[in-house]
């Protein structure tokens, strides 16, 4: 595992910390490696219920690929050739975290750079800090931007600030990024530490089997692949489960639910 992707676990809360800062938190095909390798234990821990994903330092959240990895008439969603196909490509990676079981917030510590722009959209949440800024600048390269990618941006932006970002490559700043809808949450440094943790708390004292269906749902509405009987089977599972005995229970009760993901 890569020693600039570092996973962290108190109770139901994981974060992965972008730990490169010296290179603005730039992953190289190994760190892309070691973030999915995260991801999988994530999704197989059942008792961890919300994803942080942050960066060290706080001057950038990540600047994307590194393009020292980047070769001339190689897709820039390839991986580093090393006989893993696009298993390991930063495309997958967006595409991996897009779909991780649980929620996940991007707390975004910095600016925002490149393939990270994508990586911070691939997040359920974004919380952003005042003074950070982004950018991306395939055009500026001579790159065409991966199909997921440009699928996120037109998605969740709307066609018109996809192209603000893709055509022009605009350069926003936080205000501008709370507007658009890129942010969630604009808050100061001092707010920062607070705000994340209170999201945290709140998605993980929800209902496990609930969001995770929720959250697969809306996104395949979203990417516009809405099949009504794989979300009435999403319903049936909760309606069947524990945690809505346990949700109505509590209810009842006038008492916080013990949700367990069953």
């Amino acid at each position: 595992m890569s020693e600039h992707i570092l996973l962290t676990i108190d109770g139901p809360r994981a974060t992965i910390t972008l730990n490169n800062p010296a290179v603005h938190n730039r992953l190289a095909p190994a760190d892309i490696k070691a973030f999915i390798g995260h991801l999988d234990t994530i999704d197989a821990a059942t008792d961890l219920r919300v994803l942080v994903v942050t960066g060290a330092g706080d001057k950038t959240f990540c600047a994307g690929f590194d393009l020292g990895s980047l070769r001339p008439g190689v897709a820039a969603s390839a991986d580093d050739g090393g006989g893993d196909g696009r298993r390991y490509s930063f495309e997958i990676l967006c595409d991996r975290l897009e779909a991780s079981r649980v929620p996940t917030i991007g707390a975004l510590n910095g600016s925002v750079y490149g393939g990270g722009t994508d990586l911070a959209l691939a997040c359920d949440f974004r919380v952003g800090i005042r003074g950070m800024r982004a950018f991306l600048p395939a055009g500026r390269l001579g790159l065409h931007y991966y199909p997921s990618g440009l699928r996120r941006f037109t998605e969740r932006l709307g066609p018109g600030v996809a192209k603000r970002f893709l055509l022009l490559a605009e350069e926003f700043d936080g205000n501008e990024l709370h507007r658009i809808g890129y942010l969630d949450w604009l808050v100061e440094r001092a707010a920062f530490a607070a705000k994340v943790d209170g999201l945290a708390t709140t998605a993980s004292g929800l209902a496990p089997l609930s969001l995770a269906g929720m959250k697969a749902s809306i996104n395949d509405v979203a990417c516009s692949v809405f099949d009504e009987d794989i979300i009435r089977q999403r319903i049936r599972t909760c309606a069947m489960s524990e945690d809505l005995v346990e949700g109505i229970a509590a209810v009842n009760d006038k008492r916080k639910p013990v949700f367990r993901g069953r």
